[in-house]
């Protein structure tokens, strides 16, 4: 005789309370300093409102602000030593403290604000809030150098009731006006020529955002063109005359140069240009002393010339490197770096005879006894507009989380 048993298994299905947050930046992830950055935060119950397990989810606060974190390799950077000061507020996680986990020191940051206080959203309901801050001015612009790094993001703090906060970090990008003519803004409301019959357009002209201020002097100062010469030599004589437009640029312009050979007595049979960057710890803070400069590049036009009258090049500056800065710590240049390689002996060119009836073939020598030297001329380089620098940004500007 068989016996069967029927086992009843209740099966209960928990159902995870959460809200999603996400931050979206309106007008994409790269700002000028002094620009007003503007975030939009979204709060949302995704539980659907048919579902029998839905309910209201309680959020306690939510706050938002800018930090600047700073990192440097120990191996070529001696920082002061930090204090032992014991922090135990520090060590909550009830406690917003927005560099939490993050390498490095905060080295800025900005207040923070109070997005809500005692937020209720009911299933399938979603909220708004509106961030905006003045991105610092004295700041340093954003850095991934081989010594040092400044990350900017923007934290924002929400916390259940009797739970951890939860971070959500949206990181972004800082360009700093350095080495800008100064007052930035020469004329002021008291000496600038006025117009009657314009009133009204002037006084939207003086009412125009900084932003915009700023990137019409930046228009103007690397707009100015001023040819500038060089006479290229090397210890047995006159190699080529070059010749550069301007020394001042933004971020994505092309630096365009000529070389004139013929009025050379030394016959160049190849050069290179490369664009390069030069990172330089200052030196209170390096680690060895006499701590050599990291060079970076970022480009190089490379070509054989022997027997050309003239050349030129075209050197484009990336959107997404770092202009020339300088802080405590470090220092960033921009310079054009040269090479030439050019001959000891004299050569002379191929003779072509007018009229001759048979082809002739001309074949270079197999072996050049050459002379090789470097040249080293430094430029400026500025940001651009922020819109268009976001177009290569690896930041999306946006960043999501379930709490």
């Amino acid at each position: 005789m068989l016996l069967f048993v029927v086992v009843v298994v209740d099966v209960v299905v928990l159902t995870l309370q959460m809200i999603e947050v996400v931050a979206s930046m309106a007008r994409g992830p790269v700002f000028l300093a002094g620009e007003l950055m503007e975030c939009l935060i979204t709060f949302t119950n995704p539980m659907s409102h048919l579902s029998t397990s839905a309910s209201s989810e309680m959020l306690a606060w939510a706050s938002a602000q800018i930090h600047c974190q700073f990192h440097a390799s120990e191996s070529r950077v001696a920082l002061p030593a930090q204090g032992s000061k014991h922090d135990v507020q520090a060590e909550s996680d009830t406690v917003l403290i927005p560099s939490r986990g993050e390498r490095g020191q905060c080295v800025l940051d900005t207040p923070p604000k109070i997005l809500f206080c005692d937020l209720c959203l009911d299933p399938g309901e979603s909220k708004t809030y509106s961030y905006s801050e003045i991105v610092p001015v004295d700041g340093p612009p954003s850095f991934r150098g081989q010594s040092v790094k400044y990350v900017y993001k923007l934290t924002i703090g929400c916390q259940r009731v009797n739970s951890p906060i939860k971070l959500l970090r949206v990181p972004f990008r800082v360009l700093v006006l350095q080495g800008m003519p100064e007052p930035l803004f020469p004329q002021d409301e008291e000496v600038s020529p006025s117009n009657p019959f314009l009133e009204d357009e002037e006084t939207s002209r003086r009412d125009a955002r900084p932003l915009e201020r700023a990137l019409d002097m930046l228009m103007v100062t690397t707009s100015r063109r001023c040819p500038h010469m060089f006479n290229i030599t090397n210890m047995r004589g006159k190699v080529a005359k070059f010749c550069i437009f301007k020394m001042v640029y933004r971020l994505g312009e092309d630096i365009i140069g000529t070389f004139n050979f013929s009025e050379g007595d030394i016959r160049c049979l190849q050069y290179s240009v490369s664009l390069q960057s030069e990172e330089e710890i200052q030196q209170q803070y390096q680690r060895r002393p006499g701590e050599t400069v990291s060079v970076t590049g970022h480009g190089r036009h490379l070509e054989s010339c022997l027997h050309t009258a003239s050349s030129h090049f075209s050197l484009p500056i990336p959107l997404n490197v770092t202009p020339g800065f300088s802080t405590d710590i470090v220092m960033l240049r921009w310079r054009l770096h040269f090479e030439f390689v050019t001959s000891r002996e004299p050569m002379e060119p191929p003779t072509v005879l007018q009229n001759q009836p048979q082809v002739t073939v001309w074949t270079g020598v197999e072996h050049v006894d050459v002379d090789t030297f470097s040249w080293d001329l430094p430029i400026k380089v500025l940001p651009t507009n922020p819109a268009l620098a976001s177009y290569m940004s690896h930041f999306t500007g946006s960043n999501s989380i379930n709490i």
